[in-house]
């Protein structure tokens, strides 16, 4: 039996997962992928079937973590952002090597335009890389159907397969007809191969020649695959569109009455070469609609003889930056472009800023006062809410490159000279990857001081649990630390005057030293709060 349910794309990447029969989710919190684990966390049926679904400290050890449970036969999924797939690249690339047991499903969730992100790069470059199939749902109805096709392809394949969504597909509502209740969890029922999961060179070896063989059974696959249709008309058309995940939908909003045009839709990967080769022989020119990098159109260019003419995001009709929109298609189809709406006038600027109360901003006043001390100063920072220190009014930090670099770029800078060189890391960020920049630190004797800015979440994308709530000092001394060193202090306006002694001396101390400022988020308080108040009524 089916029912409808208006769903995130999210959500029906997460519901398809479950009703694929999925031992458990594998993810660290990431926008635009958070809502696929908090759905699957929150779904009745997965607590009814006891799916493993707790967040784990990084993307890498998701990705390995869900090769443990393949290896015993057993369906797992793992969801990140873009930027997680290069802390797991390590597993992900090996793991077609090593193959798969039961059906491992890896969602890459792309963020076009960087709404959250630091930059623009597109996962389908991964696949492409690892060898490993990839799929690109165009509706809601399509990710929550993929889900379960995924699974059986991975394990009839016996390789991961990748999943691709953009913001747009993750946080767009839409309809979805799902089963009841789907499978249960499933398990192959065939033990793993040892030789194929050890990978010493002559195995590595073998494991790759087989991996490259099973390429022809992937393009196979997508020639004949019911996501990858060729539509079009008799003769010869002026125009032919490959139009690739939700740039599908894109163009299909632009033509409600039908595409006049030979249309090739590619939701799965290896490209289906063959219809690629039909598309093109029935029109004059090709446009590539996809969105995020120009993959496809640059593979396009090598697949067919130069005599074809290629258009998208290189040629300069789409946008070469950004997230494909209905108007910016619709200007590249060649059609009338007019705004809907006037552009709104006298509008007041609303950057985005830290919550009234929270920690953070005491954590900023406290070493911007101390920093002026010191006229080289230098406040490296890291990917958080409390990034929002390098805007206005604080302009505490002077750096923010990716997850844990604050560390290792402020003992770098230490290295060259600097001083003094302070290091800004929240506490979820410093156990997916701080721990060994502070390592390397103390194995250098680094003179830096490091502040572990404590609000007890994963607050930046909606207070997720922290890996090491209630762990810093311990960790921090059990990777060499001097205990004399570690401070922990209250982030409070009322303890200014004892947080700025503590920030001089731990500059002043020549050596490595960690202030660990502690204050609940305001948001997960508040929440806590209003829980417990509903409770009492």
């Amino acid at each position: 039996m089916k029912n409808k349910r208006l769903l995130l794309g999210d959500q029906a990447i997460a519901l398809g997962a479950i009703h694929a029969g999925i031992s458990g989710v594998y993810a660290y919190p990431g926008t635009p992928s958070t809502e696929i684990t908090e759905y699957i966390q929150n779904s009745p049926i997965a607590k009814e079937r006891g799916l493993h679904s707790s967040w784990c400290t990084n993307e890498k050890t998701a990705m390995e973590a869900a090769l443990g449970v393949s290896y015993v036969g057993k369906r797992a999924l793992v969801c990140m952002k873009h930027v997680g797939m290069n802390v797991c690249a390590d597993a992900f690339v090996n793991s077609a090597i090593t193959g798969v047991n039961g059906g491992v499903v890896v969602l890459a969730a792309d963020d076009p335009s960087m709404h959250s992100s630091q930059n623009e790069q597109d996962s389908r470059f991964y696949g492409k890389f690892a060898l490993i199939p990839i799929l690109e749902p165009s509706s809601q109805q399509e990710a929550y159907d993929m889900m379960s096709y995924a699974y059986d392809l991975s394990e009839q394949m016996r390789t991961p397969v990748l999943m691709r969504i953009t913001t747009r597909m993750a946080h767009s509502r839409a309809a979805v007809e799902v089963q009841e209740s789907g499978k249960e969890v499933t398990c192959t029922g065939r033990p793993s191969v040892p030789s194929d999961w050890v990978l010493l060179p002559g195995n590595a070896r073998r494991r790759y020649v087989e991996a490259i063989a099973t390429q022809e059974k992937l393009r196979d696959e997508a020639e004949q695959s019911a996501f990858n249709r060729l539509a079009g008309q008799e003769g010869m058309a002026e125009k032919g569109i490959v139009a690739c995940g939700i740039g599908y939908n894109y163009v299909m909003e632009n033509y409600p009455e039908g595409c006049p045009y030979p249309l090739l839709k590619i939701s799965q990967y290896p490209l289906p070469v063959e219809a690629l080769t039909r598309l093109a022989d029935s029109c004059k020119e090709i446009l590539v609609v996809e969105d995020g990098q120009p993959f496809v159109e640059e593979q396009l260019k090598g697949i067919l003889p130069s005599k074809y003419v290629v258009k998208g995001r290189l040629s300069g009709e789409l946008p070469r930056t950004g997230e494909l929109t209905p108007d910016n298609v619709r200007q590249a189809l060649g059609l009338s472009c007019e705004p809907v709406y006037a552009a709104a006038q006298n509008v007041v600027p609303r950057p985005p800023a830290l919550c009234k109360g929270c920690g953070h901003r005491d954590v900023y006043d406290a070493l911007n006062k101390v920093a002026a001390e010191y006229p080289d100063a230098k406040i490296f920072g890291d990917i958080g809410c409390y990034t929002l220190g390098a805007l206005p009014p604080f302009r505490t930090l002077s750096s923010c490159v990716d997850m844990g670099a604050s560390i290792t770029m402020a003992k770098g800078a230490a290295d060259a000279g600097l001083f003094p060189s302070i290091a800004v890391i929240g506490d979820s960020t410093f156990t997916h990857s701080g721990m060994t920049g502070l390592l390397d630190a103390v194995n250098d004797k680094s003179n830096i001081t490091v502040v572990i800015s404590d609000n007890l979440t994963t607050a930046m994308t909606g207070g997720q649990d922290s890996a090491g709530t209630n762990k810093f000092e311990a960790i921090c001394l059990g990777l060499g630390v001097e205990p004399e060193h570690v401070r922990v202090v209250v982030p409070l306006p009322k303890n200014m005057e004892e947080i700025t002694r503590v920030i001089r001396e731990e500059i002043e101390y020549n050596g490595v030293s960690v202030i660990i400022p502690r204050r609940e988020c305001m948001q997960t308080l508040n929440r806590k709060l209003k829980q417990q108040k509903a409770q009492k009524q």
